[in-house]
């Protein structure tokens, strides 16, 4: 076991919320160790490889100005005491103790299971951006881009940049609800301004609204994607199908510590603390709603972990991005069609190999793990736990640590 760490704010994820967090705790006075299971900060929505973008830089510089201590690498599997954290990081288990924690984990892709979703090919559309972003090639790969959300469109205009033949993008939402979408977004002029970039840069490609994939077919990997529209069918040519369905919260550590939920987010009070005493929470696990959201609830949650009073301004600029969070999670609400892809024969857990037949007789996720292992593989239901609470209306099952795949001898070390 490797010397503890002590701090009087522990903030748990470095990407825009976790960094607003910890620069906001750090330059009220407070302590700050911020812990980040990647090599570098900037989570998800900021992953880069050598050079951040430039927001990302801009808060990373002010993280290092703060005095906040930052520990990449160190992955947080357990919750061994009130106030402290087990964390794996370069093989050694270490214990970081705090007074205040921030838990800003960020989210996933949702995926839905539709006939041929797990053959070669194809991908998440986050996954398809973070392939993108350490060096993968696509270029004159033929791409369909389809699911649910703005993300299609910034990963299909960044596919497009670098050389993939996009052949069409496939957004399930109703022209309506985009249209209505796209009215809220003149109060946020920077959102609006993005997308009519991304608009131009996509110019030419097919963009089918209230569409979604039936299946991925192909020999030994995709080779095209069928599409409807609920009325009539069509197929896209592709060697990729980068698919997804919007974004589900990463609740795992802030629901071991016992954290009351309200729905797939965190049940939150005006300055984000959470339902356990001393225990905030910022970005994705506030809801879905984009940097600037994760922004505007990282510093109000970092300025009351340090003990201080959250200004005005930062707590209106965190309930307008709030009310975009709203209209997102309406306009991308996902249709009733999407439940009935999957036939009996099509794995909703690809860990165990479990199709959705085998699930039939279960009524919930606990019965579905007793009688089929669905959700007790290597991901622990992260990716068929959310497919099932969409296609079954199970809730997700109880939380248990190891929180991630963990070195024995980290383990071995806590006895």
């Amino acid at each position: 076991m490797a010397e503890p760490f002590d701090a009087a704010v522990v903030v748990v994820g470095a990407g825009p919320a976790g960094l607003a967090a910890a620069a906001h705790a750090a330059e009220g006075g407070a302590s700050v160790l911020l812990l980040d299971r990647a090599p570098r900060p900037g989570g998800q929505i900021w992953r880069h490889r050598a050079t951040p973008p430039r927001a990302a830089r801009a808060w990373i510089d002010r993280v290092e100005r703060s005095g906040a201590t930052p520990l990449f690498g160190a992955t947080v599997i357990d919750v061994p005491a009130p106030g402290c954290l087990l964390v794996e990081h370069e093989g050694l288990g270490r214990r970081v103790r705090y007074e205040r924690l921030v838990i800003a984990t960020g989210a996933r892709e949702r995926f839905l299971p539709f006939p041929g979703w797990t053959q070669p090919g194809v991908v998440g559309v986050g996954a398809a951006q973070a392939l993108l972003r350490q060096g993968a090639r696509f270029a004159g790969r033929r791409v369909v881009v389809a699911g649910t959300g703005p993300l299609l469109l910034t990963v299909a205009a960044a596919l497009a940049e670098n050389g993939a033949r996009v052949v069409g993008i496939a957004e399930q939402a109703p022209l309506g609800r985009l249209v209505g979408f796209g009215r809220t977004l003149t109060r946020h002029p920077r959102k609006a301004a993005q997308g009519l970039g991304y608009g131009t840069r996509l110019l030419g490609i097919p963009y089918r609204t209230g569409s979604w994939i039936r299946s991925a077919d192909g020999r030994g990997g995709v080779e095209r994607a069928r599409l409807t529209n609920g009325r009539r069918e069509w197929t896209w040519d592709c060697e990729i199908l980068a698919c997804a369905y919007g974004l589900v919260p990463n609740l795992e550590l802030p629901r071991l510590l016992g954290c009351e939920t309200a729905g797939e987010a965190l049940a939150l009070d005006e300055v984000q603390r959470t339902s356990v005493p001393g225990v905030f929470a910022a970005g994705e696990l506030d809801g879905i709603g984009g940097d600037a959201l994760a922004l505007a609830t990282g510093g109000v949650a970092g300025t009351g972990a340090a003990g201080r009073s959250v200004p005005a301004a930062l707590l209106q600029a965190r309930d307008r991005e709030r009310a975009f969070a709203v209209a997102y999670k309406r306009t991308f609400a996902l249709r009733d069609e999407l439940r009935h892809l999957a036939g009996p024969e099509t794995v909703v857990c690809r860990c165990e190999d479990v199709p959705l037949g085998r699930l039939e007789s279960c009524r919930s996720s606990r019965e579905a793990k007793l009688l089929t292992r669905a959700g007790m593989g290597a991901c622990q239901a992260r990716v068929c736990g959310p497919a099932l609470g969409f296609l079954r209306g199970w809730a997700a099952d109880s939380v248990r640590s190891p929180l991630e795949p963990t070195p024995l001898s980290v383990l071995e070390d806590q006895r």
